[in-house]
């Protein structure tokens, strides 16, 4: 599943942005460090090379995020753990908001390439592959892990940012829905590739990566065919969401926050037909957004 604040504690806040690092996080780093520290004469570059993979992370995390907010977006939480890191964004509900917040991710590890290329350089220059090895080896592994990271994630597997990114670029043509039924069934392809690639390594690791990937591209799948559902349900005229401008579906698609009662939100005065409530809130079935109820009449608006 993906990770949330449960079982994580909070690292720091920049930027308007928690930083949450989830318990098992640990379990990995234990792992990995002491697979790591037989490559250095001293272990300390063990550690400070996983280390630097935590930081590569972060600044794809944090690359996500900012690129959200910039386009109008929501984005102040980012979990790193055992498989990597999610930024939790919620871009405008537009194609090319989403393809910003996605792919700002991967740009980031782009922009470090030249840097870990140039840092290398300048050791080889300086002769440090003889007089610090260590120091040779711990730059070259992190512009691997970098280059690595950046090939894997743009893998177009659903919910990597690779499959996210094809998934953007459809929409333009093909819309909201069918882009994600597209994108869900070739990175439920991938998933299966990637699964059967970890049975040949016998890899845990993998296999459980792949099981994450496959879990999301149904989800994925059955979200495209609930939109799909949606975009097809008759439309309710003088009413629009205020946020991705859809008309609200005709028939009781919302319940009551008091009874629980489902009922048409714009039909009656927006009060339960069970108990009287009156419902302040909107949420739009089409963007997710919930405005308050009067801001999805224009006229209202407009005065």
């Amino acid at each position: 599943m993906t990770p949330t604040r449960q079982g994580s504690f909070r690292l720091f806040h920049l930027w308007g942005i928690d930083v949450h690092l989830h318990w098992s996080w640990f379990l990995l780093a234990f792992y990995s460090i002491s697979e790591r520290i037989p490559k250095y004469a001293n272990p300390v570059w063990g550690a400070l090379e996983y280390f630097a993979l935590f930081l590569i992370v972060l600044m794809h995390e944090f690359g996500h995020s900012l690129a959200c907010r910039s386009v109008g977006g929501e984005a102040n939480q980012i979990v790193l753990w055992p498989l990597g890191g999610v930024a939790y964004v919620n871009p405008p509900p537009r194609p090319g908001a989403t393809l910003w917040s996605i792919a700002a991710g991967p740009l980031v590890n782009v922009a470090l390439v030249p840097v870990t290329l140039v840092a290398l350089f300048l050791s080889r220059r300086a002769g440090w592959e003889t007089t610090y090895p260590d120091v040779e080896i711990f730059i070259w592994m992190v512009g691997a892990m970098n280059i690595f990271l950046l090939c894997f994630n743009l893998l177009p597997i659903y919910p990597l940012d690779g499959g996210q990114i094809l998934r953007s670029a459809l929409w333009f043509a093909v819309g909201k829905a069918r882009s994600l039924i597209i994108a869900s069934v070739v990175g439920f392809v991938g998933g299966l590739a990637f699964a059967a690639f970890a049975l040949i390594r016998a890899d845990m690791w993998l296999g459980i990566l792949a099981a994450f990937l496959l879990m999301h591209c149904w989800r994925g799948f059955q979200e495209a065919r609930f939109l799909r559902r949606v975009e097809q349900l008759p439309r309710r005229s003088g009413f629009a969401c205020p946020v991705c401008h859809a008309s609200p579906p005709v028939g009781p698609f919302w319940r009551c926050q008091n009874c629980g009662q489902p009922f048409d939100l714009f039909e009656g005065g927006s009060f339960c037909p069970k108990c009287g409530t009156h419902q302040a809130v909107a949420p739009c079935p089409d963007c997710g957004a919930a405005p308050a109820i009067a801001a999805w009449d224009p006229a209202a608006r407009r005065g």
